[in-house]
C-alpha cells in the first residue's frame, strides 16, 4: 500500500525500482498496492541515454530495508528489472 505519511517517509528506506515511464509506474502502484506492499513513491531525476545522456524524471520506488529483497523477487516474478544496491568497489578506494 501507498504510503505517504511522514513516519513512514522518515524511515531509511531502499530503492528497489526506478520507473521510467508514468504508465508503469501506475500499474507497479496498483500491483503492489493489490498485493498489500507498503512503499512510497517519489519523483526523482536519473540519467538516460546511451550516447547523449540526459537528467529525466522517474518514479522512484522505496521499501523499508527488512522488506527490499522480498519485494525485489516480487518484482523480478513480475518481468520488472528490481534496482539493485551497488557495493562500493574496493579496488577504487586506493
Amino acid at each position: 500500500m501507498r504510503r505517504d505519511d511522514d513516519e513512514f517517509a522518515a524511515r531509511d528506506l531502499e530503492l528497489v525500482y526506478i520507473a521510467r515511464k508514468l504508465s508503469e509506474a501506475k500499474d507497479l502502484e496498483q500491483a503492489m498496492t493489490a498485493d498489500g506492499i507498503d512503499f512510497l513513491v517519489e519523483p526523482d531525476t536519473y540519467k538516460g541515454g546511451v550516447v547523449f545522456q540526459t537528467a529525466r524524471i522517474g518514479a522512484f520506488f522505496y521499501v523499508v530495508p527488512e522488506a527490499a529483497e522480498e519485494t525485489r523477487r516480487w518484482l523480478a516474478g513480475r518481468k520488472y528489472r528490481p534496482h539493485r544496491k551497488r557495493e562500493p568497489d574496493p579496488s577504487a578506494q586506493a
